[in-house]
C-alpha cells in the first residue's frame, strides 16, 4: 500500500539508498562476469554473498524507515489504519527473514 502523494519515510535517506543500490547492482553484474567467464564456484559464491548482504542493508533500512515513519503515524491515528500498517509492517519483516 502507498500513496501517490504521501512521503515515504526512505525520503529523506533517498541518494545513500541509491548509492547502495547502484552498488549491488555492480557486485550482481560483476557476479554475472565471473559466471560468464567460468571464475571458481566459491569466489562466486563470495561475491553472491557479498551482493545479498548488500541488498539486505537496503531492505532493512527500508523497514526502519517504514516503522518509524508510516508505522509511527499510523499508530497515532490509531484504529484500523493503525492495525493495517502494523499488519503490512509484519509480513515484510516475515518475507525478510524467510
Amino acid at each position: 500500500m502507498h500513496e501517490a502523494d504521501h512521503t515515504h519515510g526512505y525520503s529523506e535517506h533517498k541518494e545513500e539508498m541509491l548509492k547502495r543500490l547502484r552498488r549491488a547492482e555492480g557486485q550482481v553484474r560483476g557476479i554475472h562476469r565471473m559466471v560468464a567467464e567460468d571464475a571458481y564456484c566459491i569466489d562466486v559464491m563470495t561475491q553472491v554473498a557479498a551482493a545479498t548482504k548488500a541488498l539486505e542493508r537496503v531492505a532493512l533500512g527500508l523497514l526502519d524507515d517504514h516503522l518509524s515513519h508510516c508505522v509511527a503515524e499510523a499508530a497515532a491515528e490509531g484504529g484500523e489504519v493503525s492495525a493495517e500498517k502494523l499488519k503490512e509492517a509484519s509480513a515484510a519483516i516475515a518475507r525478510l527473514v524467510r
